[in-house]
């Protein structure tokens, strides 16, 4: 029985043999696709974390307000604990938050 199967498999590929080229070529090329943004998004993520690490310090320092030009920060008011405490929470990779 699977000797059958695989016969009239065969026979139906070399039937529609354009149609099976095309079906394989198409499934190389998406294959190939996800491969290469798989490589490409691997690669950017690398390049990014190794720019960061030559930055030397992994301290960031955050204050409230809006900086710029035309703009005051004497309005800004000072961060209170529910802040630091939402900083803590739903930052990822933060190892301590100070006031």
């Amino acid at each position: 029985m699977l000797v059958e199967i695989l016969r009239l498999a065969l026979q139906a590929l070399r039937r529609n043999a354009m149609r099976s080229l095309l079906t394989v070529l198409g499934i190389v090329i998406g294959v190939g696709a996800v491969i290469a943004m798989v490589t490409i998004g691997n690669g950017a993520t690398a390049k990014v974390t190794a720019d960061l690490a030559k930055l030397g310090s992994n301290l960031l320092m955050v204050n409230p307000g809006q900086f710029g030009p035309g703009r005051a920060s004497s309005d800004a008011k000072p961060f209170n604990s529910r802040d630091i405490d939402a900083m803590r929470s739903q930052l990822t990779g933060v190892k301590a938050v100070a006031p």
